[in-house]
This record gives structure tokens, C-alpha cells and sequence, in this order.
């Protein structure tokens, strides 16, 4: 087995045994979901969020790929595709970060953080420089109309393409079929993994 593909193995089984919520996408350790929850004492906060993972064969040596599902206002995030800003992620990955780093450091500190020098999203960052105030508020109505109740389980409609909704006060049921701890990756299979 390669190294990458081990690290992949290692990371994953890391990953599925912290606290995060991962559901795996067609059985693979290279594309998931995590369910990410807005970082304390910031407008994020109460605000859950269903992040796509996709890692390259070249990982750890090369970055991970990490979308957001539902809406985010965020000056490095773009609004419309998800996309994380790729130099935000480059300039601060290191082949020694692990998935959990991503997201127990990384997410956070980009949340907590924003970079308006840098944008993916031209208003938010404008408005963060203009007006912090603002910027803060309309964070917390994003938050409220897209990333409470069950809008991180709706982001995607099972064909990996993001929904549009307006409005996030719709409480479902299905939320939590969503999303699994495990996915479907069963135990025998972390027995048969090289760690």
C-alpha cells in the first residue's frame, strides 16, 4: 500500500472517531461530508454547516479540497459554490495537518478570522472593512435563514448539487438520516486497513 493511500486510511479513521459527523460518499475515504458547527463567541456560532471533503491522490502533500454545502457569508468563502479561497488553504496547509486539524483549527480560525484582502466573496469583504457591524449582522441572518434547524442536512439533494432555499425555518425529520457517524463504512473494513 503507498503512503498517501495509508495516510488517507489514517486520517479517515482519525476523522470517524472524533467527534465530527462524516458521511462518506459512494463508499470512498476520498470524498465525504462533515458536519462542521459554527465556532463559540463568533456570529457562526449556533450555525451547522455540511462540508464536502474531497482529497487528492497526492494527499497529505497536497491540500484537501473543502466546500460548504449550505450558504455562508464570508469574505473568504464563496458564496455561490461553497469554494473555501484556495490561497487561504495553501498557504496554511502542511503535510503535517491531519482532517481533524481542518476541522477542529483550520475552519475555526478562518471563521474567526475572516481575510478581506483576500476575497472569494467581494460583499462580504467590503462590507466587513465598511461596516463590521453590518457585516456581523448579516453573518447572524445567514446563519438563521440557512445554517439552523435542518439546513446543513437539506444543503444537497442527494445528487451532490446545492439547493436553494430562502428560507430555513423548515424543521425535518430526514435531517438526521442524512448524515451518520460512520456513513457506511462498516468495522470490518477498519480491520482490514494497514495503520
Amino acid at each position: 500500500m503507498s503512503s498517501p493511500k495509508r495516510r488517507i486510511e489514517t486520517d479517515m479513521m482519525k476523522l470517524l472517531m472524533s467527534d465530527h459527523e462524516v458521511t462518506l460518499i459512494n463508499d470512498s475515504m476520498q470524498e465525504f461530508y462533515v458536519r462542521f458547527v459554527g465556532p463559540s463567541e463568533t456570529p457562526f456560532a449556533g450555525g451547522t454547516w455540511k462540508i464536502h471533503v474531497e482529497l487528492q491522490d497526492q494527499y497529505p502533500y497536497k491540500s484537501p479540497s473543502i466546500g460548504f454545502m449550505n450558504k455562508i457569508f464570508h469574505p473568504n468563502i464563496d458564496e455561490t459554490s461553497g469554494s473555501v479561497c484556495l490561497d487561504v488553504i495553501n498557504q496554511t496547509w502542511s503535510p503535517m495537518f491531519d482532517l481533524v486539524n481542518v476541522f477542529e483549527v483550520f475552519l475555526p480560525q478562518l471563521l474567526r478570522y475572516p481575510n478581506p484582502t483576500d476575497p472569494l466573496n467581494g460583499d462580504a469583504a467590503a462590507l466587513l472593512m465598511r461596516d463590521p457591524k453590518g457585516y456581523e449582522g448579516k453573518v447572524k441572518d445567514y446563519v438563521r435563514r440557512f445554517a439552523s434547524g435542518g439546513a446543513a442536512a437539506e444543503a444537497s439533494n442527494g445528487d451532490g448539487e446545492k439547493k436553494e432555499r430562502e428560507n430555513g425555518d423548515d424543521d425535518s425529520d430526514e435531517e438526521e438520516e442524512e448524515m451518520s457517524d460512520a456513513g457506511s463504512f462498516e468495522a470490518d473494513e477498519a480491520a482490514d486497513m494497514e495503520l
